[in-house]
């Protein structure tokens, strides 16, 4: 047996175990779900280091002539995600040790984690679409089960609910649009399709609008997982779950899933390099139209920004997080829509370590404080934690861009897309996210770790023990390394070296931006007690979160209650009234009628028999 199929059987056997076998035995779960993650990642780094691409699969269920296969396609960008996947969630297994020690579901939650890493696994490794889209389904399952760990808070209950239902919404999208890609290229392996869009030559305008359509409908999908506009509201509420959840799902694995499909389907379209393209744009001739192309792109960058703006008012430090990492995922689907793949992959790799770290960093945080997530019931925290504010400060310099941070070299990639392939209605945007990110990363940091603190909470707080310190050092390692050219052109999936060229616009630009960002943090909130910019009418705008999640409650509402008013007139009226209730009454009067008529009087009964003799005698004579 390839050793690869132990990447499924490995997680999947601990969830199993760990739910139906140790559901009292804690301690146990969550040791052997945490052995389960290290073997992966052990067999994910072997995996790389052996260079080679494999493949394999066998016949799950046929239909005539259709084939429904199981197998994985370990390719270089398949071992790279992988490395990301398992890299992150053995980290995440062991912070979680000691911060969901005293839970009292802990077997169950170490049991959720495994069957995550199960439908990951899945996802980074299938060859065709359907497998895909069953493990597609098993995130949701996971990440539901997960955001709803403490489902006896009601807001981690609605939030589970939320997550789940809105991507059910991009996952029903993409199942059209797997259903049209079958119908167009007569395939659902990527190997098939692949081998179609090679051969199939110049399109019909109408094969083209098809191709576009289904593209389009495809990365419904990545919308709903990648929590792109309008299907993002779910991904701020699913901080409600544990934060070593949201580490895992929501800053490195699951919503980056959807960008990984996006770039696995565009590479199977991709029929050789553009003639006369720059070099460094590596801009290769695609089958599918521009339209679609743009429409992912437009959608990425509104994204990216509109969450930027939210993220700079919000009080909640995962939720600022959670916007945060909005944001990023914008700027992934922003550079896959202007056809740079390779920068939206690296930019996405290198995402995973500092947004993991600065997760679990918020982590160590509410943990010291006794679960309080308000920064600004925080502050001061520098020196009750060290260790975890240095680790933090770092994570958050990669991801503004800090030259010779992980998160320099990539958001470097994303801007010279921008600008060479979308041109200033794109790089202007951007640029603005890196100021606003710098900004409100820097406004988190002010806020939490510098100046008093604000609470008894803050006052009491101390450093985190050992197993949850060192996956913060050891994530930390990776936000500052993993974009250089060694560590990267081994690790990163689909890497591309491109030298930074230090006189650029990108540069000087993103060195701007950072600078800008920085300093209206410090006047703005160094040593402040409070929040000066709030209160006006754009603070409330982008705390509410341009009221999106308002106006959906309220179109819900309408529509149920349209819907609801309707099904009501036909159910009590046409049917129960008319139709059911209208019988049942008239066989009821008829009922009655005729037992009125059987009094057991005699005269009665004659008088009616003489009627009825005059009638039959009349009809007789007179009528027929």
């Amino acid at each position: 047996m390839d050793i690869t199929w132990l990447l499924f059987l490995l997680p999947i056997a601990s969830a199993a175990i760990g739910w139906l076998l140790l559901n009292k035995q804690h301690t146990l779960a969550a040791y052997l779900s945490t052995a389960s993650v290290i073997a992966t990642f052990v067999i994910s780094v072997s995996m790389l280091l052996a260079g080679k691409d494999t493949q394999a699969s066998f016949n799950w269920a046929s239909v005539g002539d259709f084939h429904v296969k199981i197998g994985f396609m370990a390719d270089q960008m398949a071992r790279g995600m992988m490395i990301v996947v398992t890299g992150v969630g053995m980290l995440v297994h062991v912070f979680s040790l000691p911060y969901m020690k005293k839970d009292a579901a802990k077997a169950r939650y170490f049991a959720c984690l495994s069957l995550f890493m199960f439908s990951m696994t899945g996802i980074v490794l299938s060859d065709n679409f359907l497998m895909t889209f069953m493990f597609w389904e098993l995130v949701g399952l996971s990440s539901y089960l997960l955001i709803g760990h403490w489902y006896q808070k009601e807001s981690a209950a609605d939030a589970a609910k939320k997550a789940f239902l809105t991507n059910r919404i991009g996952d029903f999208g993409f199942m059209i649009g797997i259903l049209m890609i079958w119908g167009i290229a007569g395939s659902v392996s990527f190997a098939g399709i692949a081998d179609w869009a090679s051969h199939v030559g110049t399109l019909t305008p109408l094969m083209t609008a098809t191709l576009g359509a289904a593209t389009l409908c495809i990365f419904c999908g990545a919308i709903g997982k990648s929590a792109q506009m309008p299907l993002h509201v779910w991904l701020p509420d699913a901080m409600e779950g544990p934060t070593p959840v949201s580490a895992l799902i929501h800053a490195a694995t699951m919503v980056a899933a959807g960008i990984f499909m996006m770039v696995r389907f565009f590479t199977c379209f991709e029929t050789g390099e553009a003639h006369g393209a720059p070099e460094a744009d590596h801009a290769a001739v695609s089958l599918i139209p521009s339209f679609a192309w743009t429409t992912i792109a437009v959608i990425g960058i509104v994204t990216s920004l509109a969450a930027a703006f939210m993220a700079t008012q919000q009080d909640d430090i995962k939720k600022i997080l959670a916007y945060s990492t909005l944001s990023q995922l914008g700027y992934m689907v922003m550079a896959v829509g202007l056809q740079g793949s390779e920068a939206s992959m690296f930019h996405l790799y290198t995402h995973a370590w500092f947004k993991a770290l600065l997760f679990l960093g918020s982590g160590a945080v509410i943990y010291a404080c006794h679960h309080e997530q308000n920064i600004w019931k925080m502050g001061g925290l520098l020196k009750k934690m060290p260790i975890t504010a240095i680790t933090f400060l770092i994570a958050t310099l990669a991801l503004a861009g800090f030259p010779m941070t992980a998160g320099f070299f990539s958001k470097e990639q994303i801007l010279h897309v921008a600008n060479h392939q979308g041109g200033m209605l794109f790089f202007i945007p951007t640029v603005l996210v890196a100021i606003l990110t710098t900004f409100y990363m820097f406004r988190l940091v002010f806020v939490v770790f510098f100046g008093k603190n604000r609470s008894e909470n803050a006052e009491h707080a101390h450093e985190v023990g050992p197993l949850m310190f060192i996956p913060l050092i050891a994530l930390t390692v990776m936000a500052v390394i993993a974009g250089y050219e060694g560590i990267a052109g081994q690790m990163a999936p689909l890497f591309h070296h491109e030298k930074v060229n230090f006189g650029s616009i990108e540069f000087l630009s993103s060195i701007g931006a950072f600078i800008v960002g920085l300093v209206l943090a410090f006047v703005f909130y160094f040593n402040k007690d409070e929040d000066k910019l709030s209160g006006n009418v754009l603070s409330k705008v982008f705390a509410n979160k341009f009221y999106i999640d308002e106006f959906y409650a309220k179109l819900v509402r309408v529509f149920q209650d349209a819907v609801a008013a309707v099904v009501h007139f036909f159910d009590e009226i046409l049917i129960g009234g008319i139709l059911v209730g209208g019988l049942s009454r008239s066989a009821a009067g008829f009922g009655a009628l005729f037992r009125r008529l059987h009094s057991g009087n005699l005269q009665g009964y004659a008088t009616l028999f003489g009627a009825g003799a005059l009638l039959i005698i009349y009809l007789t004579v007179f009528v027929f």
